[in-house]
């Protein structure tokens, strides 16, 4: 009966053994960049103020722009979701007199990134959850530009009802956001004013991933990202 020698054994061990290694090692979770742009509020209901909101309707779409050009040249090949609240920019596009929902899809088309319209908060929560295989593309970052205070994120600010909002994300209900959606070192950030007084730290508590908020008001710019705006105002997690 044939035998193999030992020593030939051996070395068909050692010549199979990285392949059997480049079998076992999983593919890295693709990344996913998450823009969610809210609603600006009608004019109507604020050039009266002392303070007003929104003089110009772009106030949120600019400050997309500008973070998702910032992303694609620190990442050239990053995917790029961009979820807008379609119903304020709509309402908004009747006192304008302009198509708003052209120039924001123009935006899509130069950037070349996904853009999805939503109407309800649910379908925010469902895309972050379901909007992809969460096990093969991990969120790295999650931003958001629009109004809010401390406990929510409003989408529709000042554009149904004057100041106030019939459509938001409140801090409660931030455990319908599933844990293990978002990849180790994500960055999630809030653009908008006083996030960082509650939300932050509520939003760390339900998803176990830390948020970047304000401390006071932010103020939106025309060609830079939004500021801080109150004396004392600081970016905390």
């Amino acid at each position: 009966m044939f035998r193999i020698p030992f020593f030939l054994l051996v070395a068909i061990f050692i010549s199979l053994a990285p392949l059997r290694a480049a079998e076992t090692v999983a593919t890295p979770p693709r990344e996913e960049y998450i823009i969610l742009t809210g609603g600006v509020s009608l004019w109507v209901w604020e050039k009266w103020k002392a303070q007003p909101h929104d003089n110009w309707w772009m106030n949120f779409i600019r400050a997309s722009r500008i973070r998702i050009e910032q992303i694609q040249e620190e990442n050239p090949g990053a995917e790029i979701t961009w979820i807008v609240y379609r119903p304020a920019y709509l309402t908004r596009a009747k006192q304008e007199n302009n198509d708003l929902i052209s120039h924001i899809n123009s935006v899509r088309d130069a950037f070349k990134v996904k853009l999805i319209w939503f109407n309800k908060t649910d379908e925010v929560i469902d895309y972050l959850n379901n909007g992809q295989d969460r096990s093969r593309v991990k969120i790295a970052d999650f931003e958001f530009f629009g109004h809010s205070n401390k406990a929510c994120w409003l989408f529709d600010y000042s554009n149904i009802i004057d100041s106030s909002s019939k459509v938001w994300l409140h801090e409660n209900d931030l455990g319908k956001i599933r844990r293990g959606i978002f990849a180790r070192g994500a960055l999630v950030k809030s653009w908008s004013c006083h996030s960082g007084e509650s939300m932050s730290q509520r939003w760390r508590a339900a998803t176990g991933v830390s948020m970047v908020g304000a401390i006071g008001k932010t103020q939106y710019m025309t060609d830079e990202l939004p500021v801080l705006s109150s004396p004392t105002g600081r970016w905390t997690r």
